[in-house]
């Protein structure tokens, strides 16, 4: 598994760095960061008022590893960049289609 996430009782923890207003709703890839922690970076159209930009990262997720958007949660980094979300899921399964869609494979 990639640093980006890792798997837990119930599926997979994401660190996850939004770009709003990113002019479409994608997943663009891994980054190491500075400090060396890999995240997925992901963007979307919204604004990043009235929590409109993290329901669409909510819905981006969920689209993109065909889950329902009951089973992606922000657990942390609500007002920042650097997000962690959970997504409830077999996550060998959630995994594999994650690594698919970072390196641009497996696009729905």
């Amino acid at each position: 598994m990639s640093e980006a996430w890792r798997a837990t009782s119930d599926g997979l923890r994401i660190a996850v760095r939004l770009t709003p207003k990113g002019g479409r709703d994608d997943i663009d890839g891994l980054e190491t960061l500075s400090d060396g922690r890999t995240i997925i970076k992901a963007r979307v159209r919204a604004a990043p008022e009235n929590n409109e930009a993290n329901q669409a990262l909510i819905a981006l997720f969920a689209k993109m590893l065909g889950v329902s958007k009951s089973m992606v949660a922000l657990e942390t980094g609500a007002t920042s960049r650097l997000k962690t979300l959970a997504i409830q899921g077999p996550a060998d399964v959630l995994a594999a289609r994650l690594s698919a869609l970072c390196s641009g494979k497996d696009r729905p």
